[in-house]
């Protein structure tokens, strides 16, 4: 694997905990870590200069909406997609079969905590069968069929370092029996995607636009234990890939969704690096690093930031910037916070530029949250470094 290694660091005793070191081509991952999610090759409202200022390790972006917009060919004659964004560090593109449930169904955050998945959000998701799904563009109206080889080529264009396979993302509420014909067939579409992967189908026999990449394959299997372990089995004795992925429907609460997660990586050994797909609110991050997850994303710190919450380190785990109790505050979100908006601007501020509908606001709140996430993830490793993960949890908890 060149340019390409993991090792496990520090494991604690007292639970499945550990911290590695992912290396990439364009830089190492410590881990746990976070990645954040720049879907359309941005952070909202936040460059990647910032991001890097503010300890940012690695960024996923989405291949799904690339493909639509600019379109995966224009990346790649820029040398692909870190240079298209201005980004030196590691990167991670997803297959876009996250794409077939949301744009079918909804999102993994809408199931775990409740919503209904029956709203009035018009659906773009045509058909999935054995070939590929079949969506309708949200940009022009045209259809378009993703295949995994299809995935394969795009993820090469847009040369992250990290691919994933093509899978179908099954919703909680849907049958056991349609779960497992979806799992068997992502298993049938990750082998597709990994012989195409393997295949000399773009720039130097083995690369993306950017040089030498890996993959991950994903462990499918909704909340069912028996279909968890036969997609386990899959992914550590029938394919090879560099990392594993816990994907799939969660469940439909937080305490499932725990089971589900827990059931599953405690499973997996340590050959490879663990992500947990579209999971990262710091209170999961805390129980689910004791089960051996090394890396999370989530787009919730920069959405969160959109609509002015700005993470805190409290069990609720956010404050609303709008309300007006913050009004005439003079402090800064938090007092012992490093990051540049902390230390340079008060509450009563942040809810001033809201009010005023200034994007300012919504920048400096995205310094704070992205800083807070990279901070929560370094605090991790060293409480693990010394085998005090518990003790730091209680103490994060102001």
């Amino acid at each position: 694997m060149p340019n390409f290694s993991w090792q496990i660091k520090y494991s604690s005793k007292k639970s499945l905990a550990r911290t590695g070191e992912i290396k990439t081509p364009h830089g190492i991952i410590d881990t746990p870590a976070f990645i954040f999610c720049g879907t359309k090759a941005a952070l909202k409202s936040f460059s990647t200069i910032e991001a890097k200022l503010n300890n940012t390790q690695i960024i996923l972006s989405n291949t799904y909406h690339l493909m639509l917009q600019p379109g995966s060919k224009i990346i790649a004659k820029h040398g692909g997609i870190h240079k298209f964004m201005n980004w030196d560090g590691p990167m991670l593109t997803d297959s876009g079969g996250f794409q077939i449930f949301s744009l079918g169904y909804g999102s993994v955050a809408d199931e775990i905590k409740g919503r209904s998945l029956n709203t009035k959000r018009k659906k773009t998701l045509i058909k999935i069968d054995e070939e590929g799904t079949l969506f309708k563009s949200y940009i022009d109206g045209n259809y378009i069929l993703l295949t995994p080889e299809k995935s394969i080529e795009i993820q090469r264009d847009l040369g992250a370092d990290f691919l994933l396979v093509f899978d179908e993302c099954t919703p909680f509420h849907v049958e056991k029996n349609y779960t497992a014909k979806a799992m068997h067939r992502s298993h049938r579409w990750a082998m597709r995607s990994i012989n195409r992967f393997n295949a000399k189908i773009s720039y130097k026999s083995e690369h993306g636009s950017s040089g030498n990449q890996q993959i991950y394959g994903i462990i499918q299997g909704g909340v069912y234990q028996d279909l968890r372990e036969e997609s386990i089995d899959f992914n550590l004795s029938t394919i090879k890939t560099f990392g594993l992925a816990i994907g799939g429907s969660l469940g439909s609460s937080k305490e499932e969704m725990h089971k589900v997660v827990k059931f599953t990586s405690r499973k997996l050994g340590q050959l490879h690096p663990i992500h947990l797909l579209g999971i990262g609110e710091p209170n999961d991050i805390w129980k689910l690093v004791k089960d051996g997850i090394d890396t999370f994303d989530c787009v919730s710190p920069t959405r969160l930031a959109r609509h002015g919450a700005a993470l805190v380190r409290t069990k609720l785990g956010k404050i609303n910037i709008n309300n007006s109790i913050y009004q005439s505050k003079l402090e800064p979100i938090d007092k012992e916070c490093k990051c540049s908006t902390c230390k340079n601007y008060s509450l009563a501020y942040l809810h001033h530029l809201f009010k005023s509908d200034e994007l300012l606001g919504l920048q400096l709140l995205n310094v704070h949250n992205v800083y807070f996430m990279n901070h929560l993830m370094k605090k991790i490793r060293e409480a693990i470094k010394y085998d005090k993960l518990e003790d730091e949890e209680k103490n994060w908890f102001k």
